[in-house]
């Protein structure tokens, strides 16, 4: 078995459990739609495809290398001096931070809309997971945002939370006119 511990077999059990579960939920909502010739089902089913690759490839990791420390990882120099992760109380609260944020994300996507909090998501995860240098941080954000944006409303053409507070609200709205507009110029 490599070195593979009995941890890494359930970790990797659960994320495939985790999988299958959804797979099988999703033939409650798949049906056809009219300007989308793979159907409601196709991109949730990329997604489970995905996570169960990740799940695979981190088990043949951990079976080629097993659980040796990882440089770059947040706590391994922490792990490496036989402390535990818990144990650093500021790894531990970013930990917490950083498993709240979407949440907060979320709870704010009908009041402020997607359009316009979405970039201070993006850069306050980055901060969170240590990146410090502004320019790195703004540049990234951007390329994020902007690939986020294209997907969602230029190729996939989908309806994104607008947010009902007049300025963000308005922001949104000015987002789908020029999108109007560019989808007119071609």
């Amino acid at each position: 078995m490599g070195r593979l511990k009995r941890g890494h077999l359930i970790e990797a059990a659960i994320f495939v459990g985790i999988v299958a579960i959804f797979y099988a939920y999703s033939f409650e909502f798949n049906q056809t739609i009219e300007i989308y010739i793979f159907g409601a089902t196709a991109w949730p089913r990329v997604v489970l495809l995905l996570l169960l690759l990740a799940a695979l490839g981190n088990l043949y990791h951990q079976y080629r290398h097993g659980s040796e420390s990882q440089g770059g990882i947040l706590g391994a120099a922490a792990q490496q001096d036989g402390e535990s992760l818990m144990a650093d109380k500021t790894a531990l609260l970013r930990m917490v931070f950083v498993l709240l944020t979407p949440f907060v994300f979320a709870f704010l996507l009908r009041p402020v809309g997607i359009y316009f909090s979405a970039p201070f998501f993006i850069a306050l995860v980055m901060i969170m997971f240590g990146e410090r240098r502004w320019k790195a941080i703004l540049i990234m954000t951007a390329i994020i945002y902007v690939t986020f944006i294209g997907l969602f409303l230029v190729v996939l053409n989908a309806p994104l939370p607008q947010g009902n507070i007049s300025p963000f609200y308005d922001f949104s709205a000015w987002m789908l006119k020029m999108n109007t507009q560019l989808r007119g110029l071609w």
